[in-house]
């Protein structure tokens, strides 16, 4: 493998990496702090695409489509939550992860109402559609810089809000002791609330990029939902430390594993990977409670 050809390939791990971990974050956060396992993750992450290309079509402008199509995640996300969700954070994960799979039915169907089976493109305004010439024989799409540069913003954002500020306090608060919590004045039902819309939001946001690189259509939500899953054991449950590196890890080994193993390997190696680490670290990478 020459040069150039391991810095773009590396560069397409880290990409891919930070896209996993945007999906992943929101959906650590859910499991780590709510107790709640959500397959319908997944949905809001094709939600967030297919709203993104809808907002595109109508008002012709890609950055007000994202904000729009975001806040609607995050809307969805929220409504989601106060109708079917809270009903079962004291219930079986069992109940939860059935209830979620039949949230995956029903917006899977939802989308082939409104937007059919077709794939839908969209495409990148002018800035963001060129490449950046990185190093000699080294060109790199600018809009996957825009996607590394977003999420490392995200994940230190993230970082700064759980770790260092009153919000995240009550967050906290309201995971490890939830009674107490409210005793002291917390609205720990909002905190929850809030917390899966910003989720949801995430999940839509790394849809709405994926969905600018390459074709929405129904159903992209449940393989990168597995791939998730897999960051968030890794990781930690509940740490968006654990979930930013597993992410990274995740996507240079599931890229370069491509790359140089035959096909049949190349889409295992990620488990394998999982395999090991959870013999290694049962509780993941950096479990929340270590």
């Amino acid at each position: 493998m020459s040069v150039s050809l391991f810095i773009e390939q590396l560069l397409n791990g880290v990409q891919f990496g930070v896209m996993l971990f945007l999906i992943s974050a929101g959906l650590t956060l859910v499991f780590g702090i709510m107790n709640l396992i959500n397959l319908a993750h997944g949905s809001l992450y094709m939600m967030g695409a297919f709203l993104a290309a809808a907002f595109v079509k109508i008002t012709g402008n890609y950055l007000a489509a994202l904000a729009l199509a975001l806040a609607l995640t995050a809307l969805i996300g929220y409504v989601m939550e106060k109708l079917v969700l809270q009903r079962f954070y004291h219930r079986s994960h069992l109940d939860q992860v059935l209830v979620t799979f039949g949230l995956i039915l029903v917006f899977n169907d939802i989308v082939r109402l409104i937007w059919g089976v077709v794939p839908v493109q969209f495409r990148l305004p002018e800035p963001f559609s060129g490449s950046v010439q990185l190093i000699a024989d080294v060109q790199y799409p600018t809009f996957r810089l825009v996607i590394l540069a977003v999420g490392l913003l995200v994940a230190l954002g993230l970082y700064v809000i759980v770790v260092h500020t009153r919000i995240g306090m009550w967050i906290r608060a309201g995971a490890s002791n939830r009674p107490m919590a409210s005793a002291l004045g917390v609205d720990v039902g909002l905190v929850f609330s809030a917390v899966f819309a910003a989720g949801s939001a995430l999940a839509g946001l790394a849809g709405l990029m994926a969905g600018s690189i390459s074709s929405v259509q129904v159903g992209m939500g449940e393989p990168v939902l597995i791939l998730a899953l897999v960051v968030t054991v890794i990781g930690g449950i509940g740490s968006i430390r654990g979930a930013f590196i597993a992410a990274l890890l995740i996507g240079v080994v599931d890229t370069f594993g491509r790359v140089l193993l035959p096909p049949a390997l190349g889409s295992m190696v990620i488990f394998m990977l999982m395999a090991i680490i959870l013999a290694w670290r049962p509780k993941g990478l950096f479990p929340v409670n270590a």
